[in-house]
């Protein structure tokens, strides 16, 4: 998944709830959803303490990912700032909106572990130290998972319709 595709989940996400709600009358609490943040857009699972720390790494293994005003690394986690209209295919939905609406969100263990080798090349730090600082640094209702793709097929395993976006 792509960092551009990983914001426009957010998007979809919001559209799940706003059509479910007025197509079929469902609360929120009726519907399951899980944004999986794995590649490139892994880098997005985490706060903005890990952006304001980190930003060239998580922007190099988001894919050189810029933010939009500034043009360079971000130093916050823009998929939880607002502000940004059209700039970002999220389009002002935000990762901490769609966590009080109940999305949970699995953030890809093993881009995790790469993007944690690469702060550990460039700070001195051992991978398992910056792996622990980044799982606990997570964005709400997010959790660490083996690996994006794994845990997707087990959802399916478990009913849960998949949609990609790319």
């Amino acid at each position: 998944m792509t960092a551009e595709a990983g914001g426009q989940a957010l998007f979809f996400a919001r559209n799940f709830f706003v059509a479910n709600a007025s197509g079929y009358k469902l609360t929120d609490a009726d519907l399951a959803q899980v944004i999986c943040l794995r590649h490139a857009s892994a880098s997005f699972g985490f706060t903005d303490a890990m952006w304001a720390k980190y930003s060239d790494a998580l922007s190099a293994r988001a894919g050189n990912f810029l933010d939009p005003k500034t043009k360079q690394a971000p130093t916050v986690n823009v998929y939880q700032a607002s502000g940004y209209g059209e700039a970002l295919r999220n389009v002002n939905v935000t990762i901490d909106q769609m966590a009080k609406r109940g999305v949970r969100f699995a953030v890809c263990g093993l881009s995790t572990r790469a993007t944690a080798q690469l702060i550990a090349q460039k700070t001195g730090a051992t991978v398992e130290a910056v792996m622990t600082e980044l799982s606990s640094n997570l964005v709400p209702n997010a959790r660490i998972v083996p690996a994006g793709i794994v845990t997707v097929s087990r959802a399916q395993e478990r009913n849960y319709t998949f949609a990609y976006i790319d």
